[in-house]
C-alpha cells in the first residue's frame, strides 16, 4: 500500500531522538552524586534548530500544575507546563546500559525513529504555517461570562473518521471524513496536513492491516497524544465501532483532535456523534459545528449545545467539566479493576524510580486509561520520558529503547517483546496467569515498609467512593501524601544568596534531614530522577514567598497536623 514506503526501516534520513528544552546547568557534586543536570540525547543528525513535528504519543501525560508554576504564564487548559516537557526517549540520571546491550538498543531507537522520518521530512519553516483556524465563539461579555469560560480554550480542532479500505488481501486505514475541511492552503501546508492525518490513522488502528469483516464489534474509546518538538501537543480521542449496515463489515474509528485534555467530556461527545451517525453522516456536521463554536468551560461549569435530530426535535446537550480539573483526564477505576491495591503500589514503586514499564492488554481503552492513571499517581511530579499509551504494531521496536518509558502494548504483540532486561511487564488482561510477567525483583522493597502500609490503608477508602470524582480524590490523596511525607520539606533547603538571584537546592542537607533511615534511603535514589530534578529546577527559578497549588496546601496541612500532635504530647 502507499503508506508502507513511508514507514520503511531504511528511511533514516532525518530522525532524531532528543531531549527537549531542558536548561543545562553547572555540574554538581554532593555526597557522592556526580552528574550534569540536564538531559542526554540520542541523535543521528547534526544539532540544528528544529521545528519538526513528532507524530508519536511520546509526551508526558497531562498533569496538574505544580506549585512552582503558579507565577508563570498559565498553561492551556489541560496542558502541561512546557518547561517540564521532554519528547521521545531522554537519558536518565543513572547507570548507562551495559556495553553489549547499548548497540542493539540504540539500533532499535534508530529503527523506530526512522519510521517517522517521512512525517518530519521537508519541514522548512513551521513559523510560516498558520495555526488551525478557530471558528468564532461567543465573546466574554462581563464577569459571569469570563468566569464561565476562563479556560480560554475551544473544544476541538477537527474530527476525522478513519475507515478500513480493502487493499488487495488486507485493509488499509484511511481518512474518509474530515470536519472542518481546510481549503485554500499552500502546497507545503497541505502536505503537512496529510502527514498529520496519516499519523492519526496509525493510532486509530494500531493493530496494523490484519483485519477481516465483522458482524459484531464492541465499541471502545481510547486516547493518544501528538507531540511537537517544541513541546506543544494535541490530544487524540478515538472511538472505534462497527458502522451501521448489513452483513460483515470492518469497523471504523472516529477521532477528535483537541488541545484540551478531558477524557470523560469527549467520551460523552462521542456518544452524541455515534447517535447521529446511526441516522446519517450529515447529522454529525451541524452538531460538531455548534460544538466547535462553544468555548471550553472552566472547571465545574457547563456548556450547552443545541442540536436538531429528526423525529426528536431540538436537543440540548449539557457538557460539564469536573471541578477537580487536574484529574479530568484520568479515571482510576480501570486501574483498580485490572490490578489489586498491592500491585498498583508495586507499579508505582517502579514508576517513581523511572524504570522501563510495559503494560499489556487486549482492549485499547484499558491501555490508555491505565497508563494515564499510573502517570497521574506521580503528581506533583511529571513523567519525563517516553510515554506511548498505545504502541502501533509498526513501532513495536520502541520496547528496545534503553531509557525509561511507559508503554501500552496489545497482548497479541507480546511475543515481539524480546529484550526483558530491567523491564517490568504488567499483564492487565482478565485471563492472566501472572500479573507481572517480568520484573527486576526489588520492587517490593523500593518504598519504606511503613509508608507502604499507610498508602494501602488510605486506598481502602476507595471502596466507599460512589462516583468517579470521589474515587479519583481518594486515590490521588493517598499517593500525594506519600510525597508530602518523603520530600515535602524541599522548600526549606532552597537557599537564596541575595534577592533577585535564583535559588540553590542543598541536596545533601535535604536528605540528611530525614530521620527515618528507610525513607532517607528511598529519597537518596528519588532525587536522582529527572522528574525530581526538573521539579527542583522550577523551584530554584522562583523567588521565595507564599506558594500555591494542591501539593503546597497538603504540605501546610501536614505540618499543622504535626504541630498539633507535638502540642498534645507536651
Amino acid at each position: 500500500m502507499e503508506g508502507k514506503a513511508e514507514f520503511s526501516p531504511s528511511s533514516r534520513r532525518s530522525f532524531s531522538f532528543s531531549s527537549l528544552r531542558i536548561k543545562r546547568r553547572h555540574h554538581s557534586q554532593e555526597d557522592g552524586f556526580t552528574h550534569r543536570r540536564g538531559l542526554w540525547s540520542f541523535s543521528s543528525v547534526p544539532n540544528r534548530p528544529r521545528r519538526d513535528v513528532v507524530f508519536e504519543d511520546t509526551s508526558p501525560p497531562q498533569s496538574p500544575r505544580s506549585p512552582q508554576e503558579s507565577s508563570r504564564t498559565p498553561p492551556l487548559a489541560g496542558e502541561q507546563p512546557r518547561g517540564a516537557l521532554i519528547s521521545d526517549v531522554s537519558g536518565k540520571h543513572g547507570p548507562s546500559p551495559p556495553a553489549e546491550d547499548a548497540g542493539s538498543r540504540q539500533g532499535a531507537l534508530k529503527r523506530v525513529s526512522a519510521m517517522f522520518s517521512s512525517f518530519r521530512k521537508g519541514k522548512k519553516d513551521r513559523s510560516k504555517e498558520p495555526e488551525l483556524p478557530e471558528a468564532p465563539g461567543p465573546l466574554c461579555e462581563g464577569p459571569s461570562r469570563q468566569q464561565r469560560y476562563v479556560s480560554g480554550q475551544y473544544f476541538f480542532e477537527y474530527l476525522v473518521v478513519v475507515s478500513l479500505k480493502k487493499s488487495g488481501s488486507s485493509y488499509e486505514p484511511q481518512i474518509s471524513y474530515q470536519f472542518p475541511k481546510r481549503d485554500g492552503m499552500a502546497r507545503s501546508q497541505k502536505e503537512e496536513e496529510e502527514k498529520t492525518l496519516k499519523a492519526i490513522t496509525l493510532f486509530c488502528f494500531p493493530e496494523g492491516i490484519n483485519w477481516a469483516p465483522l458482524t459484531e464489534y464492541h465499541s471502545e474509546t481510547f486516547s493518544f497524544v501528538l507531540t511537537e518538538i517544541d513541546g506543544s501537543r494535541r490530544n487524540g480521542y478515538c472511538r472505534r465501532l462497527l458502522p451501521s449496515g448489513k452483513g460483515a463489515r470492518p469497523p471504523e474509528a472516529y477521532c477528535i483532535i483537541s488541545r484540551v485534555a478531558c477524557f470523560g467530556l469527549f467520551s460523552k461527545i462521542f456518544d452524541e456523534v455515534e447517535k447521529r451517525r446511526q441516522i446519517s453522516m450529515a447529522m454529525i456536521y451541524p452538531f460538531m459545528q455548534k460544538l466547535r463554536e462553544s468555548p471550553f468551560p472552566a472547571p465545574g461549569n457547563t456548556v450547552e449545545v443545541k442540536s436538531f435530530i429528526p423525529e426528536s426535535g431540538t436537543e440540548i446537550i449539557r457538557l460539564t467539566r469536573p471541578l477537580d480539573s487536574w484529574l479530568e483526564h484520568v479515571t482510576f477505576s480501570t486501574l483498580f479493576q485490572c490490578l489489586s491495591e498491592a500491585e498498583v503500589l508495586l507499579v508505582f514503586s517502579a514508576a517513581v524510580l523511572e524504570r522501563r514499564i510495559v503494560f499489556m492488554a487486549d482492549e485499547l481503552g484499558t491501555l490508555s486509561q491505565v497508563l494515564h492513571a499510573v502517570a497521574a499517581l506521580l503528581y506533583p511530579f511529571t513523567w519525563q520520558h517516553t510515554f506511548i499509551s498505545i504502541v502501533p504494531q509498526i513501532l513495536i521496536d520502541v520496547v528496545m529503547a534503553p531509557t525509561p518509558y511507559l508503554l501500552g502494548v496489545q497482548k497479541s504483540q507480546v511475543d515481539d517483546i524480546i529484550d526483558t532486561t530491567d523491564l517490568l511487564l504488567v499483564d492487565l488482561s482478565e485471563d492472566k496467569r501472572d500479573t507481572f510477567m517480568f520484573s527486576i525483583g526489588d520492587e517490593k522493597s523500593i518504598l519504606p515498609q511503613k509508608i507502604q502500609a499507610e498508602i494501602l490503608e488510605s486506598l481502602k477508602g476507595r471502596k466507599q467512593a460512589s462516583t468517579v470524582e470521589e474515587l479519583n480524590r481518594v486515590v490521588s490523596e493517598a499517593f500525594l501524601q506519600f510525597f508530602v511525607r518523603t520530600v515535602g520539606h524541599y522548600a526549606s533547603y532552597v537557599k537564596y544568596s541575595r534577592p533577585g538571584e535564583r535559588g540553590v537546592f542543598e541536596k545533601r542537607k535535604f536528605y540528611k534531614a530525614i530521620e527515618s533511615k528507610s525513607t532517607r534511603h528511598f529519597v537518596k535514589k528519588f532525587i536522582q530522577t529527572q522528574m525530581f530534578d526538573l521539579f527542583i529546577q522550577e523551584v530554584e527559578q522562583q523567588q521565595p514567598g507564599p506558594q500555591q497549588g494542591v501539593f503546597h496546601t497538603k504540605i501546610l496541612e501536614y505540618h499543622e497536623k504535626r504541630k498539633r500532635e507535638k502540642a498534645r504530647k507536651h
